[in-house]
């Protein structure tokens, strides 16, 4: 590998040409070596993983882009963030949202009680589903969630049920974000 000293008007290069690759360090020296040969570098499952989810990532921010209304908003998120929309949208299709636990302080099995669910994305949530079940599994209800304070995370459900008081009941929740990646809680 060969350091060398560029004169101003190469100060900026790096990059590959051919089979050779020119890399700066951080203290801004610049470095030129050949090519690593990968031939013979047998990947791992996990990077093998990594590759695929990385490539479906890229197939998604390629549709999303395909489609104006969510690319205008990873345009936008992108430039308060001063990263590139592709950047952002390929990092919210590999990040899933996170949740935490319902907050049932609200709820006493009467229509109209509240639910309380909070979300967390990267670029944000934009589904929550709320599912209440008998302790047999037979199905109260099933619904949407409505955003309470748009872009903090804070969902709520309003029963629509009355449920029997001693009644043994199962709540659960999943949040969406818009790649389709699921939270459950």
């Amino acid at each position: 590998m060969a350091k060398i000293k560029l004169n101003p008007l190469f100060a900026g290069m790096s990059g590959k040409i051919g089979n050779i690759v020119i890399k700066r360090s951080k203290n801004g020296v610049v470095f030129v070596a050949r090519m690593p040969d990968m031939s013979k570098v047998k990947p791992s499952a996990a990077q093998l993983a990594q590759r695929r989810a990385f490539a479906q990532a890229g197939n998604y921010a390629k549709s999303a882009r395909a489609d104006e209304t969510p690319w205008a908003l990873y345009e936008a998120l992108a430039e308060v963030r001063n990263t590139s929309a592709r950047a952002l949208c390929m990092g919210d299709y590999m990040n899933a949202p996170t949740m935490d636990d319902p907050d049932f302080s609200r709820y006493h099995g009467q229509v109209g009680d509240r639910i309380l669910i909070r979300t967390y994305d990267d670029v944000g949530v934009v589904e929550v589903n709320v599912k209440l079940t008998k302790s047999n599994g037979d199905l109260i209800e099933y619904g949407k969630a409505i955003e309470q304070f748009t872009g903090y995370g804070v969902w709520e459900y309003v029963a629509t049920v009355p449920v029997p008081l001693g009644t043994d009941i199962f709540i659960s929740a999943e949040a969406f974000d818009r790649p389709r990646n699921r939270a459950a809680a």
